[in-house]
Parts: C-alpha cells; sequence; structure tokens
C-alpha cells in the first residue's frame, strides 16, 4: 500500500519564500567595519537574494557550480547563503583564517567559478589572488568606499533588472561545501545537499535542540565560514527570528553591547570566546543588562563546568553541543532530561558538562577493539555517527574513505563515553589521549580542571614521550593577567579529583597556546615543541 501524502522537495528556495512571504517585518542587524550598525528587514533580504540569484542566473551560473564567499558574518553573506543555492548553484565559503595558500589550494580544489567577498578583505584576497582563476570578482562595499578597478560591484550586480526565475532543483542535489580546518593533512571538502540543511534546520529548531524560533534574536559568533554557522543562518531564516550580525567585531565588549543593544537570546561560539566574555562581565559585572533567557551555545571545543557555572551566576545558561563539519554540524546538544531532574545541582551541571545526546534521526554509537562499547558511563571507544545531515565521503577524494565504516557510520576520531541516559561524553581526541603504563589519560578531563583554578585563562595537556612510562602528561598553562601560581599549586588543584598517575608531571607556563582558525588548540604543534621535555 502506498501513502496519500505530496511529494515535496525540502529545498532552501522554500526557505527563502517562507521568510520572505511570512516574515517580512523580522529585521537583520549588521556591526560594519566602522561599527555602526546596519539594518533592514527581512522584506529587504528577500527582494535582494532574489536580486542576487537572477543576476547569477544571468552570468551563466549552472546547476553545480561553485560561489565561494570571503565574507564576514553579516547581510551581504546571508543573501549569498540562500540566492547560491536557490539559483542551483553551491555555496562554498572559504575559511578567512586561513594561511592564502590554504585558501588557494581549496578554492582550486572545489573549482570555484565566482567570488564575493568583503572589501576589507581584500588585501587577503590580494595575497592569493595570482595562484586561483575566479572568473569574476564581486565586492561587497561595506566601507562605503569606490570598489578598487580590477573588481566588480556587488551593489551594481544587485541594482540589475534581471528578474529570478526558481529552477527545479531536487532536494539531494548539492547546495554548499565547506572544508575541514585541515590539522592532519591538507583540508577535505564536505558537501551538503538541500535536504541535509533543511533537515538539520527544522532539528535545530526543535526545543531539544537548540530551540530557534520567531521570537529569538540570534548572534552567529561562530563564523559563516565554518561549517554554516553551525547552519543557525539556515535556521533563523526558516523561522523568521531576528539576527544580529557582529561582522569582524568579536572582542567581548563589543559583542556584550550587541547582545544588550539588540536584547540578543540566543547565540553560539567557541569556548575561547565564551571565557573572554566571561572575563569582561566578571569584571564590570554591572554594565550590560542582558536578557536573563541569553543562551549561550558551546562548541568546537569542551565547556569546561566552571564556565558552566560561572556564567550561571550572570543568569546567563551554557548550552553544550557537539560535531564536526562533516555532521553539519549538529551532532549533540545538552539538555537536562525529564527524569534527571531530582539529581542534585552538582550532579546537574556534572551531565551539563557532558556534549549532550544525539538530535533526532542522528544515531550514534562507541567502538572498542572487541565491538559496542557499553552504555555504562566508564567504557571509552570511537564514537561513530550516522544520519541524514552526516557525510558519507568528502569531496573528490576517493582515498579518504577509511573514514567510514563498512556499514556505513562515520568515524569521527574521537573517544567517547556514552551513559545510560544516551549522552555523550568526549573523552578525548584518539591522537590527543595519553597513554601512560599502559593506561588511558583524558587531556580533555585534566584541561577542564585545570581551567576551574582561579589563575589559569587556558590550559592543554598533552601526551610527551617518557622513557619509562611510554608517554607522561605535561600542562601547558596559560595564566590569567595579573595572576601567579606555580606548577606545584596547579597539581594539588588537581590532586583531589584525579589518580596520581594521571597529574602532570611537569606545567609549563606560556603566554599563549597556538590554535586553529576555528579556535581549537594545536596540540600536535606543542607535541613537537615539548616532544624531548622527559628524555634526558
Amino acid at each position: 500500500m502506498q501513502g496519500t501524502m505530496m511529494n515535496f522537495p525540502l529545498t532552501l528556495t522554500h526557505v527563502l519564500e517562507r521568510a520572505g512571504r511570512l516574515y517580512g517585518d523580522s529585521q537583520i542587524v549588521s556591526r560594519l567595519p566602522d561599527k555602526s550598525l546596519h539594518c533592514h528587514s527581512y522584506r529587504d533580504f528577500y527582494r535582494r537574494t532574489r536580486a542576487l540569484a537572477g543576476a547569477l542566473q544571468a552570468l551563466g551560473l549552472q546547476k553545480g557550480d561553485r560561489v565561494a564567499t570571503l565574507m564576514w558574518n553579516h547581510y551581504a553573506h546571508l543573501e549569498a547563503y540562500l540566492a547560491i543555492p536557490c539559483a542551483s548553484g553551491v555555496l562554498h565559503t572559504l575559511n578567512l583564517r586561513l594561511h592564502p595558500d590554504d585558501i588557494a589550494f581549496i578554492a582550486n580544489h572545489a573549482r570555484d567559478r565566482f567570488l564575493i567577498v568583503d572589501d576589507v578583505l581584500l588585501p587577503l584576497l590580494e595575497k592569493f589572488k595570482t595562484q586561483v582563476k575566479f572568473e569574476r570578482i564581486f565586492v561587497v562595499p561595506l566601507t562605503g568606499k569606490p570598489v578598487p578597478d580590477g573588481y566588480e560591484d556587488y551593489e551594481k550586480l544587485i541594482s540589475g533588472s534581471t528578474q529570478f526565475v526558481a529552477p527545479a532543483i531536487d532536494e539531494n542535489d548539492a547546495a554548499g561545501m565547506c572544508y575541514t580546518s585541515g590539522t592532519t593533512g591538507k583540508p577535505k571538502g564536505v558537501v551538503y545537499t538541500h535536504r541535509s540543511i533543511v533537515l538539520h534546520s527544522l532539528a535545530t529548531a526543535t526545543v531539544d535542540c537548540l530551540g530557534l524560533s520567531n521570537r529569538d534574536t540570534l548572534c552567529p559568533i561562530v563564523p559563516m565560514f565554518h561549517v554554516n554557522a553551525w547552519g543557525t543562518p539556515f535556521t533563523a531564516a526558516m523561522v523568521g527570528a531576528k539576527i544580529a550580525f557582529p561582522g569582524p567585531h568579536l572582542d567581548a565588549v563589543n559583542l556584550l553591547d550587541l547582545y544588550e543593544s539588540e536584547k540578543v537570546t540566543l547565540s553560539a561560539g567557541v569556548p575561547t570566546i565564551w571565557m573572554g566574555m566571561l572575563q569582561a562581565l566578571q569584571k564590570e559585572p554591572q554594565r550590560w543588562k542582558l536578557q536573563a533567557n541569553l543562551r549561550m551555545v558551546c562548541g568546537g571545543a569542551a565547556a569546561p563546568e566552571s564556565m558552566i557555572r560561572a556564567f550561571d551566576q550572570f543568569g546567563l545558561r551554557v548550552i553544550h553541543g557537539w560535531g564536526m563539519t562533516e555532521t553539519s554540524p549538529l551532532g549533540a546538544v545538552n539538555y537536562i532530561k525529564r527524569e534527571l531532574d531530582g539529581l542534585s545541582s552538582e550532579d546537574q551541571y556534572a551531565v551539563r558538562a557532558k556534549q549532550g545526546v544525539p538530535p533526532p534521526f542522528v544515531e550514534v554509537r562507541t567502538m572498542a577493539e572487541t565491538g559496542e562499547a557499553p552504555w555504562d558511563g566508564k567504557s571509552m571507544g570511537e564514537l561513530q555517527i550516522r544520519g541524514p545531515w552526516v557525510a558519507s565521503g568528502y569531496h573528490e577524494l576517493p582515498a579518504e574513505s577509511d573514514k567510514w565504516t563498512s556499514d556505513g557510520w562515520f568515524r569521527t576520531g574521537d573517544i567517547a563515553i556514552m551513559d545510560a541516559h544516551g549522552y555523550i561524553k568526549i573523552a578525548d581526541r584518539i591522537k590527543d589521549l595519553v597513554k601512560s603504563g599502559g593506561e588511558w589519560i583524558s587531556s580533555v578531563d585534566l584541561e577542564n580542571a585545570l581551567v576551574a583554578h582561579p589563575a589559569v585563562q587556558e590550559a592543554a595537556v598533552i601526551g610527551v614521550p617518557h622513557p619509562k612510562w611510554d608517554e607522561r602528561p605535561l600542562a601547558v598553562v596559560v595564566l590569567k593577567p595579573g595572576q601567579s601560581a606555580t606548577a606545584d599549586a596547579l597539581r594539588d588543584h588537581l590532586a583531589p579529583q584525579f589518580a596520581k598517575f594521571w597529574l602532570p608531571d611537569a606545567v609549563m607556563f606560556v603566554d599563549a597556546i597556538p590554535k586553529t582558525s576555528t579556535g581549537k588548540m594545536l596540540k600536535a604543534t606543542l607535541r613537537e615543541q615539548f616532544q624531548n621535555h622527559f628524555i634526558k
């Protein structure tokens, strides 16, 4: 027996039309390079996005052509987010924080045809322009200055009279692509479909995920060039939420000012952003009047329990999440399940520090050498995942097929522990686990405990070769300005929480910890720097 439901395609064309027809009065606010605010409505966004889509069609954009963006988070980038895939092209966001040679490699590997770039980023483009072959380059004049010779004006492009005619799009057609950060080897391309983005957006809007709704004001701090700002711009357009874009101003004071002026209720960023914001709030606790229901989604790295507790003191709620470029990225979101309401506040904090539970239609498992690890809250295994917005391969890289199991699960490279309630706790990256005398030590647990010390701003724990124990943990610590601490004091701080053999054999104090373009600690660089520390 067949069902009687319509075969309605899940495409971003519907998201765009819905945004324009139902939410014309919703607002989009963008902080420009000079810190002024650019404000317009979804009605303006709808008109301009369709104009961009029509202009791309007039340029000869063909189905599947890649259109690259080199842009900060603002109104024009949102237009590209919907116009390019709705015109049957593929949105390809370039990571402006990468080395110019890496950006060129990515653009060439993706075979990007056109580029849309912010005028303030033209100096970056000039560094790799000779290495790439964009047919046309359109400049968004954020500063109001004339577009330099040799480039075309984005505003003139969308001011033409070309009408947009929505093409026939299959929900499984490519809509966007992002490249991994490339901490090991060259970056790898992940291609998202219309269907995967729409389903991801629907999941993000559910209450047990991010609960992004029409009544929210979203501030996506996570860059729009990084896994589509975790999909939040698409979801915001789908539900008609107000959006407050920070532009290039990602320091704590500017972000908090934006939160206050635009009454932000939901934001998303990595722990380094939140730690800076927390320090600003602690320094001037009466300066900002923020929304009491402000939710702060934390991903990219583990959110320390101490940070979650500290934000609670300001009435701000950190929501822990986990994901990867290959998972679009929503792989887990943390909330307290009803059966855990009776836990003490201390035990609830321990739960909130976990990465959370998988959203609907996403399945996870942890695999040990002997098979699937039990969900007992202590057994470790490699976290594997599958679902409708999880990649099944990399763009034109068949040699990377070992990242997927023979039965179709993506191997994340994370070591995780599942508890009986289905919460995921990331213990470590496989390559970052410390194996000392045959026993595993979680660098993540040690790092989170170290940053709970009042003098510590950041901490990284790495495994360093040891002549007797194979490896021993070494802590690399950045102290807060004006604070002091000794190695013995930090070990004493850790001692009540961990077995003796877990405690770092050495603590190195540094001014800064090297990071990737997305704010993750570059432990490989630290391991190389300190590889001979225990070898005499």
